[in-house]
């Protein structure tokens, strides 16, 4: 599953790679052209994107959106899980709207096409449903260890964002699909970082006063803000009850 999550997403990217620089060398010959050049950008980009809707709407309306809130949803029994269209349908949907120049991310659509690969995969051999959820978390856990070519950053996007408490089960299963994922992704996209980032010079010794007095001013900051963001999790009355002192809401 994370073998295919990787293909997936790997070849999602360099499409919208492409996709790009295709958008790129068409305005730049339409700057040259003025009316006629400047219709044809819209043109293009309209047609693109009236067809990306057409397609959500017509095979696959559960692909609309980023599709994290929708795998969000599923692993909450809160709508059903996503049939098998879905995931051609996300990646020609997102290579059309973003190759059009929208303002989306890679990661939304990749995440949901790897939860659909995972679920079905899990369905067809025929697991139980706790299995199938484990699946389809590691799926989507694959799919943005990809995304960002970050295999750890999938692990903690499933247990953070997507079941929310730390689970064996699921933490291994995650970590195996995004790593195989990333193996497979870097066959195709190389061993590159995905964000290439200057080096950035080391400190000098004369600014640790300065770091001990900025973490002594955040956590002096942060501190009244967890224990109210906790209290406000537990259940208490209206009156207030419940609250510590400084967290009690004023009327």
């Amino acid at each position: 599953m994370g073998g295919i999550s990787g293909l997936v997403g790997a070849v999602f990217r360099l499409v919208l790679e492409r996709s790009d620089r295709f958008r790129g060398a068409v305005i730049g010959w339409a700057h040259g052209r003025e009316i006629a050049g400047f219709a044809l950008v819209i043109g293009i980009s309209a047609i693109a994107t009236g067809l990306a809707a057409w397609l959500v709407r017509k095979f696959a309306p559960g692909a609309k959106g980023s599709g994290i809130p929708d795998v969000e949803a599923v692993l909450r029994d809160e709508q059903p899980p996503p049939p098998l269209i879905l995931i051609p349908v996300k990646f020609l949907g997102g290579v059309l709207a973003m190759g059009a120049g929208l303002a989306l991310g890679r990661e939304g659509p990749t995440v949901q096409m790897g939860a659909g690969i995972g679920h079905f995969l899990a369905t067809a051999f025929r697991r139980d449903q706790d299995d199938i959820k484990a699946l389809l978390a590691a799926g989507a856990g694959a799919g943005l260890a990809t995304a960002f070519s970050a295999p750890v950053a999938g692990a903690v996007f499933v247990l953070e964002e997507l079941v929310r408490r730390f689970d064996t089960r699921i933490t291994i299963t995650t970590l195996c699909a995004s790593g195989s994922a990333i193996a497979v992704a870097r066959l195709l996209l190389g061993t590159q970082p995905d964000f290439q980032l200057e080096p950035l010079p080391y400190p000098g010794f004369g600014t640790v006063p300065i770091f001990l007095v900025l973490g002594a001013v955040t956590g002096l900051m942060g501190g009244p803000t967890t224990t109210c963001s906790s209290a406000r999790l537990r259940p208490r009355s209206d009156s207030g009850a419940g609250y510590p002192a400084m967290c009690v809401p004023r009327r």
